[in-house]
């Protein structure tokens, strides 16, 4: 059996490397000129690399945790330890430092805001949203809305879309209550998602998530530079034509790639319903790396967490990566612009995207030395990505896509994050779509 994938992320690779070992040839076509998808790294140091896209993960993983322990990969803890700085109030009051993570907000109106999402969340049938009591509503309205109509303490109004943003770099006008709910649930719930110790980001992988793709791809026959324009089929197979003249034929095809960039490929037949709507949105998130001698925050007892109202960094985390195997010393303050000012900030110059971080950075930490260089990775602006870190669905999507995410047409099959039901928008998800994927192959008649 012959099986073409389209996309060398995570799904795409595990795909491809499940049905390779099943005894199927198996070519993968990238868009890129590197495997990796939505996971991406830069070399911060000699040695030393820092996660400029999927970074997190914690022990409900368990087919990531399994997979990096097949290709020899460690994990490191993420570093939380020490005091963190909030920006929330005016602006001439400056940042504020409080020990732990809890922002300095009206802690009942803060109890009251998770208390609903809980509600929400626990409503959810997370294997098949749609059928969730009330979906029609819930999917109607956006949670900017929901927002203006349940939080009435300004606390809980400012701190909802940075909360937003964090957890899924979205911004509240351009989802659906449904959809929020949904993907909170998915990830494992409220307090799993946003905790470090014991919760869903409690560890990066040692030298950087890219590097399993890496792995991964090694054993496969990946085409890079492939940018996929049509996808035809017939009884006697699956023919995908790229944008540089190139022609590949196969029984099977598996596609894996965001939904609105499956909806850019011409598929004959066509498809019964599009991947994505208008209403769906780019995952709202630029990655910011500023690069340090060293972690001279931990010297002062910070984390290098921070949450601000004040863009462009909306939260911050230490990032920084064990010592290199040259003996580099190296310190990573990641930043995350996410929701409606990921879209502001996408528009700046590049050179204007640098002077504001570094500028915020000389705010929240006015002890820290000038970064010896600033990484920006435009997650909305690729072309190849479409947002990160997944697809948002937005009023309507959830009824109307839904149903349809995972079932094959014909002879294609479909992975990514976005078709996982089981920890949406993360690597973890992405995983297990594509062992979905390559399984609904292999099931076939005749495999």
């Amino acid at each position: 059996m012959r099986v073409l994938i389209v996309g060398a992320g995570l799904a795409g690779l595990v795909a491809g490397d499940r049905l390779r070992r099943s005894g199927a040839a198996v070519t993968v076509l990238e868009a890129r000129d590197r495997v990796g998808g939505r996971t991406h790294g830069i070399e911060v140091a000699p040695g030393a690399w820092a996660d400029a896209g999927a970074a997190y993960l914690g022990d409900r993983h368990t087919e990531l945790l399994a997979l990096l322990a097949e290709h020899d990969l460690k994990t490191t803890p993420t570093s939380t330890e020490g005091a963190s700085r909030f920006e929330l109030g005016p602006a001439a009051d400056g940042p504020l430092t409080r020990p732990g993570r809890f922002p300095p907000l009206n802690a009942v109106a803060l109890g009251e805001l998770f208390d609903r999402l809980a509600d929400l969340t626990s409503l959810v049938d997370v294997a098949e949203p749609w059928h969730t009591p009330g979906a029609s509503d819930l999917d109607g309205t956006t949670a900017a809305e929901w927002a203006e109509a349940n939080l009435r303490h300004p606390d809980a109004r400012v701190f909802f879309p940075l909360f937003l943003g964090e957890m899924m770099a979205a911004d509240p006008a351009d989802i659906s209550v449904l959809h929020m709910a949904f993907y909170l649930r998915s990830g494992g719930g409220l307090r799993y998602l946003n905790a470090f110790e014991g919760g869903a980001q409690e560890y990066r992988v040692d030298g950087g998530a890219h590097r399993l793709c890496e792995r991964l791809a090694a054993g496969l026959d990946v085409r890079l530079g492939s940018v996929v324009t049509a996808v035809h089929q017939d009884a006697a197979g699956v023919r995908i034509r790229t944008e540089d003249g190139g022609a590949f034929e196969a029984d099977r095809a598996v596609v894996a790639v965001p939904p609105v960039l499956a909806d850019g490929i011409d598929f004959a037949p066509g498809l019964p319903a599009t991947r994505s709507t208008s209403r769906t949105a780019p995952g709202c998130a630029v990655k910011v790396h500023l690069v340090y001698p060293g972690p001279a925050w931990r010297d002062e007892g910070l984390s290098g967490w921070s949450v601000n109202a004040r863009g462009p960094l909306l939260s911050t985390v230490d990032d920084s990566p064990a010592d290199s195997a040259t003996g580099a010393r190296v310190g990573v303050l990641t930043g995350f612009v996410t929701g409606a000012e990921a879209h502001h900030f996408s528009a700046l110059p590049p050179g204007e995207q640098r002077d504001r971080a570094r500028a915020q950075a000389r705010r929240l930490y006015p002890g820290l030395p000038e970064p010896v260089a600033v990484h920006v990775t435009d997650w909305i602006a690729d072309p190849h990505a479409r947002g990160c870190y997944a697809a948002l669905f937005g009023p309507g999507d959830w009824l109307r896509l839904g149903p349809r995410l995972t079932a094959a047409h014909g002879r294609v099959h479909w992975a990514g994050t976005e078709t996982s039901t089981e920890f949406f928008g993360l690597m973890e998800g992405a995983i297990r779509s594509g062992r979905r994927a390559a399984a609904d192959i292999l099931n076939q008649p005749g495999a």
